[in-house]
């Protein structure tokens, strides 16, 4: 699975992905938190989704010229070095209630990210056989999945234990400086566990600066793949770069929504704030099943469609239920997500060879989706319904993974990686 280059540079990956993940899904309990600490309405509060996403496609295309110049190893770091400004700046910010700054912190954070992934995401894919790179991409989700679901569960423990409580004390309070007052004791609680997690990011850098990490290329392609990899834009790369755009949105709604998802429900504040680690639980059992059948039982393209064929069901099952068993459908959306990602990366990369790094900052731009369709969601479920609204996001979201799994799933595969 992991090939000639051994265990120490995918454990390096691994906990690069669990940094990643753990600052990544924070944004879900944010938008709770956002929404009462700077009293905004759903449409501003998921600007948090917004602007960290959207630094994936401001940013990615720069970061396969940075990757490019750097290397591996010192593109690493310098991505979790400004990655570590990013945490820090959005504490600083919120602490001193400037939601604009706040939200810079997190474009200078998906800056980061953006870099970090340009680089990580193909030193996985090739690590070892591409059928099996899915598999080893799991092994990066389950690191990653594990620290999304811890991630919420401290911060709501940590800053945000008593949310509802100050949100109803500051509805409630007509006195501004009063108001005030409330909000930004409340607010100044995140300031040290991000200054914790600064820090913490700084210290991976040296490790990755300090570990001797394999200076891996795309491997020789025969002749005439090699003729035609001068065309980086081929249709299974463009097609992968749409329906990138379009699971990464519909995964953001199961993961960063779920909470705002609740609340339709009137489902209480200081309940939905943890609901992020149940769809992010969800994704941890589904990296395990995946690392478990592919390929052994299926091959990873097989595996992709029956995942998107669980998750139409389970999108019209969360409309036609109510209350905690609808929210309960959409968690579990989290176990038919957890392979498609790192299906769609290699497929769509495949063949690219000289190119990989421009075709994986091109897949990296596509996460914008998560900041596309998060707004489009909030800003037309009050004429549909939050859950049929959902369900119209993720049904088509899924039809379209499988038509790509179909087309394009076993394009570029050579006959011995079959075997």
């Amino acid at each position: 699975m992991v090939g000639e280059h051994g265990l120490g540079a995918l454990a390096i990956a691994a906990l690069i992905f669990f940094a990643m993940g753990f600052v990544t899904w924070l944004n879900g309990p944010l938008i709770s938190f956002v929404r009462v600490a700077f009293s905004l309405n759903d449409f501003n509060a998921f600007f948090v989704p917004m602007v960290f996403y959207f630094s994936y496609f401001l940013f990615s295309l720069p970061a396969s010229i940075v990757a490019k110049r750097l290397g591996l190893k010192r593109g690493l770091s310098l991505s979790i070095l400004v990655s570590a400004l990013g945490v820090a700046m959005f504490g600083q910010f919120v602490a001193w209630r400037i939601y604009g700054g706040a939200l810079t912190g997190l474009l200078t954070l998906g800056a980061g990210l953006s870099l970090m992934q340009v680089v990580i995401n193909p030193l996985v894919s090739l690590l070892g056989p591409a059928d099996r790179a899915a598999q080893r991409i799991a092994v990066m989700g389950i690191s990653n999945k594990i620290a999304g679901i811890l991630a919420p569960i401290v911060l709501a423990t940590l800053v945000m234990h008593d949310l509802g409580s100050v949100a109803l004390r500051a509805q409630n309070t007509a006195d501004p400086v009063a108001r005030d007052a409330i909000l930004g004791s409340f607010v100044h609680a995140l300031y040290a566990p991000y200054l914790g997690m600064a820090g913490i990011l700084v210290l991976i850098a040296i490790v990755v600066a300090l570990f001797p990490l394999p200076n891996l290329e795309a491997p020789p392609l025969p002749t005439s793949a090699r003729q035609q990899s001068a065309r980086v834009f081929k249709p299974h790369l463009i097609f992968g770069f749409i329906t990138m755009f379009l699971y990464v949105g519909s995964e953001v709604l199961a993961g960063d929504a779920i909470g705002t998802y609740g609340l339709g429900f009137g489902l209480p504040l200081d309940q939905t704030k943890f609901f992020t680690s149940l769809t992010l639980t969800g994704m941890l059992i589904g990296y395990i099943a995946g690392f478990l059948a592919i390929p052994r039982l299926l091959p990873q393209e097989r595996y992709m469609e029956l995942s998107c064929i669980a998750g139409c069901l389970l999108s019209i099952l969360a409309f036609i239920t109510h209350g905690y068993a609808s929210v309960l459908c959409v968690a579990l959306l989290g176990v038919a997500n957890a392979m498609i990602m790192p299906t769609i990366f290699p497929i769509a990369i495949r063949g690219a060879g000289a190119h990989t790094a421009l075709a994986s900052a091109l897949l990296v731009m596509s996460y914008s989706g998560g900041a596309v369709i998060p707004q489009i969601y909030v800003l037309l479920k009050p004429y549909f319904g939050f859950q049929a609204m959902f369900a119209l996001i993720t049904l088509p979201t899924y039809l379209a993974i499988m038509l790509y799994a179909r087309r394009y799933g076993r394009v570029g595969i050579l006959p011995m990686e079959n075997k």
